[in-house]
């Protein structure tokens, strides 16, 4: 598969943030993005609600990401791999949403 650069302008603090936050969940901006990338095409929208309410909603949402993130990459050493596909990450996703229901 043929490779391309993209480029993207944000604020430096917002960048050391995200690198942060991406270095906590295991993975770099590059692969977030991607991540990012292939699910507004999987799912044909914006993966995430836009909306001016800074509730606790949204809040839930980073912790419900964060715990999703955790169980892939515990699945991932119990199953002795380094990386887990697609599906197997929006399945640990789905089952954390799941649980969240409950």
């Amino acid at each position: 598969m043929a490779q391309t650069t993209l480029n993207v302008r944000m604020d430096d603090g917002v960048k050391r943030q995200f690198d942060a936050f991406c270095a906590d969940v295991g993975m770099n901006a590059s692969v977030a993005v991607n991540l990012f990338a292939k699910t507004v095409i999987r799912e044909r929208r914006i993966p995430f609600e836009i909306s001016l309410d800074a509730s606790s909603q949204n809040r839930t949402t980073i912790a419900e990401a964060r715990s999703a993130s955790e169980r892939i990459w515990q699945a991932s050493a119990q199953n002795g791999t380094d990386t887990m596909t697609m599906d197997e990450i929006n399945a640990e996703i789905a089952a954390t949403r799941k649980e969240k229901l409950q």
